[in-house]
């Protein structure tokens, strides 16, 4: 059903629609940076150190990575809006659990039942724009990708902030229950402004459980968990885990190879190589930006000796020009170039990095803030929409899942990336060191680009590029 409340022929991306979706994808992202202003008061009231305080902000990542392609995969067997709603439903609970924890363990829970919760949204919004554009013949909704990678800049800009806020006039519980209204509105927009699913086709209990793929969903979570715990904390590397990866990761790869309805469809994502590229790419970008982001902000704190609220205004540019960048890129629907662009920045800021030292001036940091939110803009949503035509539409909710699952892996190396470079403070050192990984990054990008005769020049001309059609694709 589409959006009628405008005169005129029917829109089919009228914001009744893509509004709860829009909500409902920030809500992670949201989640993810609000909790890092409550940490030191719950640390207080439950007696922890920030060592345990900081398995909050893990258990998050970890249920997200982990759940992005479960619930795209839970959207194909019983229909994305089913899957949205009940993912707004695990928030609401999760918030309420955080909001009245008695003890730390309760908000552990309340913290893994909103990185369930919210991990069904961008998936599922993913199979229900791209229903929806294929439904219309309109090809790849640029705007409304575009109005996704906006969403997310905007939970930058605007998540630790709001955070602070809560956290200051109302206490850490805030940050829990703020997510009980913000469920409750996600969930009665959904209810008016997305059509219903279609039925759910029957199946028996055995039937279930074999679509459902429940050992490929647990030896994923294993391989998945294993691997993000390993990249952690590669200062002091657990190589046992590394041998748990392998012996894991080998057993889903073989799992999968023989189950009837894959979680991870392997033998095509073996064929499919444009889109091992794209999710190469994107966790190549994620790793540069974040290490970009966080070593610099904390390089800017004990070296430069700048305030947290002085680092704040230098990287504030970076999100308000992600934004524009992002605006414009995806209205004119280029994709190619854009990523080129995202290397080439990624470079730069490299270069600009090795010039700078901690007697630098302020405009200086703040031209290589700029530098950083290029390289931002450029690359969100080119490589969503790289995504989006590179993907059957029967598997766009498990691939933009597992899209996000890559993201995890570079934010979550980058931690790594940072304590390796900086040592036990971040000195200019350590800050020309990361500058020289940051600028490898940035070219890693840029060939992997170039060399991509894939990559379509603009979202609507895919045909153009010389994209291989898998024989047989992901679908649950």
């Amino acid at each position: 059903m589409a959006d009628t409340s405008a005169a005129g022929p029917p829109k089919p991306f009228g914001w009744r629609f893509i509004s709860p979706l829009l909500l409902g994808s920030t809500l992670n992202p949201i989640n993810s940076s609000m909790i890092a202003t409550g940490l030191v008061g719950i640390g207080v009231d439950f007696h922890s150190g920030p060592g345990t305080t900081a398995s909050l902000i893990s258990v998050l990542y970890l249920c997200s990575a982990i759940m992005q392609p479960t619930m795209g995969k839970l959207s194909n067997l019983f229909g994305p809006r089913r899957v949205f709603l009940a993912g707004v439903v695990i928030l609401f609970i999760g918030g309420v659990v955080g909001a009245t924890a008695p003890a730390f363990g309760f908000l552990l829970l309340s913290r893994a039942l909103i990185g369930v919760g919210t991990s069904a949204a961008y998936p599922t919004a993913m199979a229900l724009v791209r229903g929806r554009a294929d439904a219309a013949g309109d090809g790849v909704p640029g705007r409304v990708l575009g109005n996704f990678s906006i969403a997310s800049q905007i939970t930058v800009v605007f998540g630790l902030p709001l955070g602070g806020v809560l956290a200051g006039a109302f206490g850490w519980r805030a940050l829990f229950l703020v997510n009980v209204p913000l469920a409750l509105i996600t969930f009665i927009l959904t209810l008016v402004g997305v059509p219903k699913d279609g039925p759910a086709p029957r199946r028996g209990l055995k039937g279930l459980v074999t679509a459902v793929d429940i050992p490929g969903i647990m030896l994923f979570a294993g391989t998945v968990a294993s691997l993000l715990v390993f990249l952690a904390d590669l200062a002091r590397p657990q190589w046992w885990l590394a041998v748990v990866v392998l012996v894991l990761g080998t057993a889903l790869i073989l799992w999968e190879r023989r189950a009837g309805k894959p979680l991870i469809d392997v033998r095509m994502l073996a064929r499919h190589r444009p889109l091992q590229r794209t999710y190469l790419r994107q966790m190549l970008v994620g790793l540069g930006i974040y290490t970009a982001l966080y070593g610099t902000s904390q390089w800017m704190e004990q070296s430069a000796g700048l305030s947290p609220s002085t680092v704040g205004l230098v990287l504030l540019p970076l999100s308000g020009l992600s934004i524009v960048i992002a605006r414009v890129v995806s209205n004119k629907g280029w994709v190619r170039m854009p990523l080129v662009l995202a290397g080439v920045a990624l470079m730069l800021t490299a270069a600009v990095m090795l010039l700078i030292t901690h007697e630098s001036g302020i405009p200086v940091l703040i031209g290589m803030s700029l530098l950083f939110g290029f390289s931002n803009g450029f690359s969100g949503f080119a490589n969503q929409a790289t995504l989006y035509v590179q993907t059957p539409a029967n598997d766009i909710a498990v691939a933009s899942g597992l899209y996000r699952t890559f993201s995890y892996i570079g934010a979550i190396f980058s931690a790594s990336l940072i304590s390796i470079t900086f040592g036990a403070s971040a000195t200019d050192s350590g800050f020309h060191t990361l500058g020289w990984v940051i600028g490898g990054i940035g070219a890693a990008v840029l060939v992997l680009t170039l060399v991509d005769k894939a990559i379509p020049r603009f979202a609507n001309a895919a045909d153009e590029a010389e994209t291989p059609v898998p024989e047989k694709h992901a679908a649950a």
